[in-house]
């Protein structure tokens, strides 16, 4: 039964009174009045839900830090309703058979609709499963990972003849031998992995023949190339001189406060597409001490909410924000999620921009939730709608796990 969702949306740019109307989960009219048919009317400001294309969910093999129940129930609560599961598992996901293993594992476990990554060697494309939203390349060495320093030719060929969008984990790992160290602290991990290691990589991926590049989680504004470029909440507010110790371990490193903040600048000015979280949760022993901790943060719960508060205070443009986290994550890879247009998606997120309240990690929904901006501004949606059932009603989740799977648009 066809049904419309009544509110200020943001719609071309600017907020207005709209009637849009849901059929069968997707948007099938957009008007300001839809008519005799039942209506459900929101305050406050309605925006299209999330999508983040690069989430660390540990399923299957590690658990213990996070799984695909707990990571999709933090994305929801965070706006995010479309989330990319990376391949970088205890056993990684590098043939047809372990892809397959993978979405078993997950079943109906996830409260946000997903898809999967497949990671390429170099020299396997001919293995992976055509359902991999996108391939993922470690060019440096990384968790549960080996840097890759070549694609084979062979390789590339097949990559474009699938369409197949690539992410790279741009750090040269010729360049992180060089600079290998004993860390005791953010600062050795930043001279460890220094910034040159992704300008390397940079040139390198600039260099390849492939349709759809991304830079992932990009620390630093020089690394720029011929390539998508995707940034991350923590290295566009978190710093290397703050007192963060194994918790702000990640790969590529905080950067020096400098560098943050011209990275936050070109962020601002609109010079990245896409913002990631890169969620990477562990537990509080894999955290506890600095030279042998685990590199990962978490952010999928509060990715959004983190900027939606830049934006109330008028920091970050709200279109800079909207572009890079909600319209073109799903654009980039052919999903029709992330617009306010007829045959996309119905995910939606409430805001109430009064609600500006500091992050509290003991609320968050990650397994475990010690989170670097602990004690910063936010504002969490009110409420969350996935393909046009209410999934966060009140700021609390309502529904059982209903995420589904969403494999890589074939060609027409």
């Amino acid at each position: 039964m066809d049904r419309a969702i009544c509110g200020n949306f943001y719609y071309g740019g600017k907020f207005d009174y709209l009637e849009v109307i849901v059929s069968d989960g997707k948007i099938a009219g957009i008007k300001k009045d839809a008519g005799n048919v039942p209506k459900t009317n929101y305050d406050g400001a309605i925006l299209p839900a999330a999508t983040d294309i690069h989430v660390h969910f540990r399923t299957p093999g590690e658990t213990e830090k996070e799984d695909f129940g707990s990571g999709s129930l933090s994305a929801i609560y965070g706006g995010t309703t479309y989330v990319m599961d990376m391949p970088n598992n205890r056993f990684p996901i590098t043939d047809y058979n372990a892809f397959g293993d993978k979405l078993g594992s997950i079943d109906s476990t996830s409260f946000a609709d997903f898809s999967l990554y497949s990671m390429e060697t170099g020299k396997n494309a001919m293995l992976l499963d055509r359902r991999s939203i996108g391939l993922k390349v470690y060019l440096g060495g990384s968790t549960n990972s080996t840097g890759t320093e070549v694609i084979e030719e062979g390789d590339i060929r097949k990559i474009n003849e699938m369409n197949y969008p690539v992410v790279f984990h741009g750090e040269s790992e010729r360049c992180l031998k060089t600079h290998q160290m004993e860390e005791k602290n953010l600062r050795d991990h930043n001279l460890a992995r220094p910034i040159d290691c992704e300008i390397e990589a940079a040139k390198y991926v600039s260099g390849l023949d492939i349709k759809t590049k991304i830079m992932a989680h990009v620390s630093s504004p020089d690394v720029t190339g011929n390539f998508l470029r995707e940034v991350t909440p923590h290295h566009l507010l978190l710093n290397d001189e703050m007192p963060l110790g194994s918790f702000g371990k990640v790969n590529p490193p905080l950067r020096d406060s400098r560098t943050q903040k011209r990275l936050l600048d070109d962020y601002i000015s609109g010079k990245f597409d896409i913002l990631s979280s890169d969620h990477a949760p562990h537990t509080e022993d894999d955290k506890r001490e600095f030279e042998f901790a685990k590199s990962g943060i978490i952010g999928v719960e509060t990715r959004v909410p983190l900027f939606l508060a830049l934006a109330q205070k008028k920091i970050v443009p709200l279109d800079v924000l909207y572009r890079t986290a909600i319209e073109n994550p799903p654009s980039i890879f052919g999903i029709k999620k992330g617009k306010i247009e007829i045959g996309y998606d119905a995910d939606f997120m409430v805001i109430d921009f009064t609600s500006m309240k500091r992050i509290n990690d003991n609320r968050l929904h990650s397994k475990f939730p010690v989170s670097p901006f602990n004690g910063m501004d936010a504002i969490f949606p009110s409420h969350v709608i996935m393909r046009g059932n209410v999934v966060i009603d009140r700021y609390e989740d309502i529904s059982d796990p209903m995420g589904v799977f969403i494999p890589k648009p074939q060609k027409e």
